[in-house]
């Protein structure tokens, strides 16, 4: 299944977000708390640069309350300020304000020292399509300020909001990037309303749902529609069509009404809500190395949280495997810190100098000796009797030492 959604209107949005960033001192950006990373848009990052930054999670009731506590952590560890809410009934929307004045703190004290009182923090709200923008600054402010719908695209153009003395919002259109080069993350976005249904194959998309929901929830289509889940993702679809009464006339299965109540069902909250792992949908065992892979090794413990309820094989042989990396890196500092010993006994005699034998000894000869004195309380790992080195690693520590 391809899924691609890029209209013009983007495009130009983007450009006129380019432009008002100049103004802009917070960036207020929207994720769908069940697919938290695949309703981030990449160029926000780059947009973004040298603001500062709050993350909303937003929908967060229809995620699982550890995964968003995880993905909490997760955002937090890479510099974000992060508040998890429901903009529909107002949960978390208290602690925004308080929080936006950390992210800003900087910005205050500068106006501060500079004599300049009073000035507004404006923030850009951004976000995909759909992820509820526009209901957030309505519950955020208090009054029906931006347009709102339960679907992509309502916000067509931009939007000041002024919230008090001490915020504005530049209210923005939900855009997406130019291309998914990863069509997972497409699937998603299609699963939880991020692209307009009217361009979507709904019967493929729900026959895709299905496969994933008893691959990974087993038993969870059984308990909501009271159907037996064995079969072909077509003969689930047709059990649900049965069970809701999705019939044409002459008594013809209708599966474009069977999938939309399955995609109704799923987007409310009311097949998954408490059983899907890391958001709405999955990753794959592939992604999820990816995800590791990418990341250093401080994000690791968040990682842990958000995956450590994946019972599939593939991901807790991941986690093992990069715990026992911790724990190897762990060893190597000690054992650097173990080589200091003298070092650290006669570090009041100034500069020190180890020197080993060179060559075949005097009598082969005059010897010429040299020695690289390193600052004091330098830390290089994997240094070592070059004998038990590879070239390779003799080369890379070389560059090292060398800078």
């Amino acid at each position: 299944m391809n899924v691609q959604w890029y209209p013009g209107h983007m495009t130009k949005a983007k450009r006129q977000m380019q432009e008002d960033i100049k103004l802009i001192d917070l960036i207020i950006e929207l994720v769908d708390a069940r697919v938290p990373l695949s309703s981030r848009n990449p160029d926000i990052d780059e947009l973004g640069k040298n603001k500062s930054r709050l993350i909303l999670l937003n929908k967060s009731d229809l995620a699982d309350e550890r995964q968003n506590e995880a993905w909490k952590t997760y955002f937090q560890a890479k510099g974000f300020y992060v508040v998890k809410v429901d903009s529909r009934n107002g949960s978390g929307m208290k602690a925004i304000n308080n929080v936006i004045q950390e992210a800003c703190k900087e910005k205050i004290e500068r106006d501060r020292r500079r004599g300049i009182k009073n000035r507004p923090i404006r923030a850009m709200v951004v976000g995909i399509p759909n992820v509820g923008k526009s209901t957030f600054i309505n519950t955020f402010a208090g009054r029906a300020c931006a347009k709102t719908g339960n679907k992509p695209g309502v916000t067509k153009g931009k939007q000041w909001i002024r919230l008090n003395k001490g915020v504005e919002l530049l209210d923005t259109p939900g855009i997406l990037w130019p291309k998914f080069e990863d069509q997972q993350v497409g699937i998603r976005l299609a699963c939880v309303g991020s692209i307009k249904d009217d361009i979507l194959n709904m019967e493929e998309l729900a026959l895709w749902l299905i496969d994933y929901l008893r691959e990974n929830y087993k038993g969870i289509l059984a308990e909501r529609y009271q159907i037996t889940e064995e079969g072909t993702s077509v003969e689930v679809l047709e059990a649900i069509a049965r069970a809701r009464g999705c019939l044409k006339k002459q008594e013809e299965l209708d599966y474009a009404k069977a999938s939309l109540i399955l995609f109704d069902d799923f987007r409310s909250g009311k097949v998954g809500r408490d059983h899907i792992g890391e958001g709405a949908i999955m990753k794959t065992i592939a992604e999820i190395k990816a995800e590791f892979a990418a990341a250093d090794m401080s994000s690791y413990p968040a990682l842990y949280e958000i995956y450590k309820e994946d019972t599939r094989s593939g991901v807790q042989k991941l986690i093992a495997q990069c715990r026992k990396k911790e724990a190897a890196l762990e060893a190597e500092k000690q054992r650097i810190e173990n080589m200091k010993v003298y070092e650290h006994k006669y570090e009041h005699l100034g500069y020190l100098c180890g020197i080993d034998e060179v060559g075949r000894g005097p009598l082969a000869g005059p010897v010429v000796a040299c020695a690289v004195i390193l600052p004091q309380d330098s830390r290089i790992l994997y240094l070592n009797d070059s004998k038990k080195l590879s070239a390779s690693k003799r080369e890379e520590l070389y560059d090292v030492i060398m800078r």
